[in-house]
C-alpha cells in the first residue's frame, strides 16, 4: 500500500478521530495503510482464517465513477497474457494455519501474435477489484466506490498465442508492495512483455488486500488484524515484519519452480488450464530476473541474496531492514549484510538513495559487482505503481484537490515520470538477461531530465 508520509507505527492516541487515526506496517519501504480503530478495517480477515467470497457478475460502472486507462507498451509486440493458479504441497500457508498448502495466483504476459483475435485482459477482476477498494485503496485518499476499478482494461490479450521464431525468452518476476494486488505493475509488465519478455506478476495471497482465484473465489487480507494484534508493540511488529518478508521470499521461490517448470514444456497450473499457444516451453531459465516496488523490490533483491535463479534484480523504492522507519539504522535483511555480486538497480522517490536510507547504504557499502542508484525527482513512493498514472486521472474525474494528487505521486508528471521508469528497466534487464548494452545506464540522459544518479558503480560484468 501506499502513503505520502513514511512514519513509524505508533499505537492510536485520543489525539486523532477514528476516520482520519492510520497505522503503518513500514520498514519494508511500504505501508499497510489502515483505519486503526475502524472496525471494518482491522476485520477485513481474522488473522486465523481465510475469508472465502464468491463473486458473481461483471464490470459496470455506476453513475459518477471515474474510468481509467494505462499507457499503452511502447514496444513493437503485441502482449498476451494468461492466469496460473500454482499451489506449493511443500509448505504451509504461513498466514492461515488452517491451509496445509500455499496456493498463489500469478499473471504471465509475454509477446504475442495475432493479439486482436482476442480479448484485452481487465487490469483488476471484479472480486480483486472490490476488496482493493474496500482495503487499499491508495491509502484511502480514494472516495470508496467512486472508481471502476473493474473497469480498466490492460493491453494484454488473453490467450493469445506466443510470437513465433524468438528461440527462448528471458523472464522478468515482480512483486508489489505491501497489501498491494500484482495488477498494480500492469503498465510495466505490459511494457517489457512488448519488449519480448516474458513478465510474470505474483499476488501474495493474504498479504494482498483480495486475491481473486478460479471460479470467483477470493481470498482477502489478513495483514490488518494482524497488525491489530501487535498492539503497537515494536518487538511484534518488527516479528510481523520478519514473517512477512519470509513469506514473500518463499512465495517468489515458488514461482521460480513454476518458470522452471514452463520451461521444461510442463503446465505448472493447479487446475491444469490450457496454456496459451506456444507457452510451454518458451522460456528461458537461465536468464530471469526481478524487479518490485516497496515491499516487491526487497523480495527482489532478497530473493537473489538466497536464490542463484535470480540473476539481477530492481528495487523500486522498498527498504532493506526490519525497522518501522526507512531512515532508521538497524535490523538490515541479509542482502543488505553481505551484499550482492549480481547487478542490481535501486529506484527511489526524491530524497530516498543509498545515502540516506541506511539499509541501502550498507547493501551498496558490502556489495562489490555492477550497480545504479536512480532517484525519481518530484517522485513519491507511489509513483513506481500504476497510481502514477491513474491517480491524476481520478483527481480530474472526482474533482479531488491537487493536493491529493502530490501526496500520492508527487510532481514529476505521469508521462514522463512512466517513460522514465519504462526506459531504465527495460534498459536494465536488456544489459544482464540479453547481454545488450545501453548506454542509458552509464549516466545522466537529457531525455529523462527528472532521473538523478545517485550512485553509480561496477564494470560490465557481475559475478554470480
Amino acid at each position: 500500500m501506499h502513503s505520502a508520509h513514511r512514519r513509524p507505527v505508533n499505537p492510536p492516541t485520543g489525539r486523532a478521530s477514528s476516520a482520519t487515526t492510520r497505522r503503518r506496517l513500514a520498514g519494508l519501504g511500504a505501508a499497510l495503510t489502515v483505519t486503526a480503530l475502524t472496525a471494518t478495517a482491522l476485520t477485513a480477515a481474522p488473522a486465523t482464517a481465510a475469508t472465502r467470497t464468491a463473486v458473481t457478475g461483471t464490470s459496470g460502472a455506476t453513475t459518477g465513477q471515474a474510468r481509467l486507462t494505462l499507457p499503452r507498451p511502447t514496444g513493437p509486440d503485441q502482449v498476451g497474457t494468461v492466469e496460473l493458479r500454482l499451489v506449493d504441497h511443500s509448505r504451509k500457508d504461513p498466514w492461515v494455519p488452517s491451509v496445509p498448502y500455499r496456493e498463489l495466483m500469478v499473471s504471465v504476459r509475454y509477446p504475442a501474435r495475432d493479439a486482436d483475435r482476442y480479448p484485452r485482459a481487465p487490469q483488476m477482476l471484479p472480486g480483486a477489484a472490490a476488496g482493493f477498494d474496500a482495503l487499499d485503496n491508495f491509502g484511502g485518499k480514494i472516495p470508496k466506490g467512486k472508481v471502476d476499478w473493474a473497469g480498466t482494461l490492460s493491453y494484454a490479450h488473453e490467450g493469445a498465442p506466443v510470437a513465433r521464431g524468438r528461440g527462448r525468452l528471458p523472464v522478468v518476476l515482480y512483486s508489489p508492495g505491501v497489501g498491494d494486488p500484482r495488477t498494480l505493475g500492469t503498465t510495466l509488465g505490459d511494457e517489457l512483455a512488448s519488449h519480448g519478455y516474458v513478465v510474470v506478476t505474483i499476488d501474495h495471497t493474504y498479504d494482498a488486500s483480495a486475491v481473486e482465484f478460479p471460479h470467483g473465489r477470493v481470498e482477502k487480507s489478513v495483514l490488518p488484524a494482524a497488525l491489530a494484534a501487535t498492539g503497537g508493540d515494536p518487538a511484534k511488529v518488527i516479528a510481523l515484519l520478519r514473517r512477512t518478508v519470509d513469506a514473500r521470499v518463499a512465495d517468489t521461490r515458488s514461482v521460480l519452480d513454476a518458470v522452471d517448470a514452463l520451461a521444461a514444456g510442463h503446465d505448472p497450473d493447479a487446475d491444469g488450464r490450457r496454456l496459451p499457444r506456444g507457452l510451454a516451453g518458451a522460456l528461458d531459465p537461465h536468464h530471469v530476473g526481478m524487479f518490485g516496488q516497496s515491499a516487491g523490490g526487497m523480495a527482489a533483491l532478497e530473493t537473489m541474496h538466497e536464490d542463484p535463479r535470480l540473476a539481477a534484480g530492481v528495487d523500486m523504492d522498498g527498504v532493506l531492514a526490519y525497522e518501522q522507519d526507512d531512515h532508521t539504522p538497524g535490523n538490515p535483511f541479509p542482502v543488505a549484510r553481505s551484499g550482492l555480486r549480481k547487478p542490481f538497480m535501486l529506484m527511489g522517490e526524491e530524497g530516498d538513495d543509498h545515502t540516506t536510507v541506511p539499509s541501502w547504504g550498507l547493501l551498496w557499502e558490502h556489495s562489490d559487482g555492477w550497480r545504479r542508484d536512480l532517484t525519481l525527482l518530484g517522485g513519491r513512493h507511489a509513483s513506481f505503481t500504476d497510481a502514477e498514472s491513474m491517480v491524476p486521472q481520478i483527481a480530474r474525474q472526482l474533482r479531488l484537490p491537487r493536493s491529493t494528487v502530490t501526496a500520492l505521486v508527487g510532481t514529476a508528471g505521469p508521462a514522463r515520470a512512466v517513460a522514465a521508469q519504462e526506459a531504465y528497466l527495460t534498459a536494465f534487464f536488456d544489459r544482464w538477461l540479453r547481454g545488450r548494452d545501453s548506454t542509458l545506464l552509464d549516466g545522466p540522459s537529457p531525455c529523462h531530465p527528472q532521473i538523478r544518479f545517485a550512485g553509480s558503480a561496477g564494470g560490465d560484468r557481475a559475478g554470480r
